[in-house]
């Protein structure tokens, strides 16, 4: 086990009602007056941003409002955003939404209180060293941003996807949790939130550290929990009890408790990237086509701790560490089917990957090799692509 830091500074307040207590929250994070940043008009239609900017004005909290941010949020929200904080004096950033609201009011925080251009965070210029303070509403159990330091912003001039991981300036001073938010989810999203979630335990569970056994059986514990909880969702949305699970699964799925001591791995985050940055596709449904054929390809070289995987999360009884570890991608890939996702490029509506562009970019993105299970060189990429065509 490697040496760490683990800080989570999140107050996580979860269960049913609890988006009233939102303002005395925003008050005590020592914020006056906040730009709520929200999305394309679900949570005005369901009545949550009224109650959320009641529950405001009850703690005298003034605020200013940020609608419009769309999935695979881009950079001219995030600079109009950056640009109201500054006209209007707002002292704090409060996210109404999932991931994408929540990533774009971490990019307005942090451009906020930066004299260059925010943009420099994402590219490598600049680090994050300052930000306003961020509190979150949940509505949408995926990302787990709710719980973490990490922002993934698209500059749209080029369609450029790229991620900031910050270790305490970007986490929320609280989230507040209420699963009765996510029974009215389509089903498109809730099941293209439960892979995001598996994505995000298993980008650290894939791992050439030594010695991680607690880490290990954290990340299989919540993976199997994920995998029990999800059909149940599936089959009853307004089932509390398993979206209460499945709400509390993304956010530790990506806290950075799966993560400790070890080397992480993010090559299929960053293969899907590319993806949803070409073509516009959901995140976590990429993903569903992407990590099992990472996870494939790097069976055949790298295979034991995808035999770990396999026999510990879906229990592949097989000593063979790669016919296991091909079995465990195998169920892996029928799991997300069951539950209504894609497996394959085509399912996902890209019927002529242009290969060559999605390699370039990856690699210029993410550096030659990348990823650290089985750093990845621009023939193991393209072939990586290929396989999710396959299926």
């Amino acid at each position: 086990m490697e040496n760490f830091t683990f800080c989570t500074p999140t107050r996580y307040v979860f269960g049913r009602g609890v988006e009233a207590q939102t303002g005395g929250l925003t008050a005590a994070m020592g914020a006056g007056r906040v730009l709520i940043v929200y999305g394309q008009g679900s949570v005005v239609r369901s009545g949550l941003l009224d109650r959320v900017k009641d529950s405001l004005t009850k703690a005298g909290v003034e605020f200013e409002e940020l609608g419009g941010v769309k999935p695979n949020p881009g950079d001219t929200l995030v600079r109009e955003g950056i640009a109201k904080v500054a006209a209007t004096g707002c002292d704090g950033i409060l996210a109404v939404g999932g991931g994408s609201a929540i990533d774009t009011a971490k990019a307005i925080a942090a451009g906020a209180c930066y004299d260059g251009d925010v943009w420099d965070f994402f590219c490598g210029k600049a680090v994050v060293e300052k930000a306003l303070p961020i509190g979150v509403v949940l509505t949408i159990p995926a990302a787990g941003s709710e719980g973490s330091g990490n922002s993934v912003i698209t500059r749209e001039s080029d369609r450029r996807k790229i991620s900031i991981r910050t270790d305490f300036w970007l986490r929320p001073k609280f989230a507040v949790m209420n699963p009765e938010l996510t029974f009215t989810l389509p089903q498109d999203q809730t099941v293209a939130g439960i892979a995001d979630m598996m994505a995000h335990i298993m980008e650290r569970y894939f791992t050439t550290t030594e010695g991680v056994e607690t880490t290990d059986r954290v990340g299989e514990g919540v993976l199997r929990a994920i995998i029990t909880e999800a059909p149940k969702v599936v089959a009853a949305p307004a089932d509390y009890e398993s979206r209460a699970n499945i709400m509390w699964a993304g956010t530790l799925a990506h806290n950075g408790v799966c993560g400790c001591g070890r080397r992480e791995d993010w090559a299929s985050h960053g293969l899907e990237h590319e993806l949803s940055a070409l073509y516009g596709v959901t995140h976590g449904a990429g993903l569903a086509v992407i990590f099992p054929a990472w996870m494939e390809y790097v069976s055949s070289r790298r295979p034991a701790k995808i035999a770990q995987f396999a026999r510990r999360v879906f229990d592949v009884a097989e000593d063979n560490d790669l016919r296991a570890a091909l079995e465990g991608v195998r169920r892996l890939r029928g799991f997300f089917r069951g539950i209504g996702l894609p497996v394959t490029l085509g399912e996902l509506g890209i019927a002529s990957p242009d290969y060559d562009t999605l390699v370039t970019r990856f690699h210029e993105n993410k550096g030659t090799p990348a990823g650290n299970y089985l750093p990845l060189y621009p023939e193991d990429t393209r072939a990586i692509y290929e396989l999710a065509a396959k299926g």
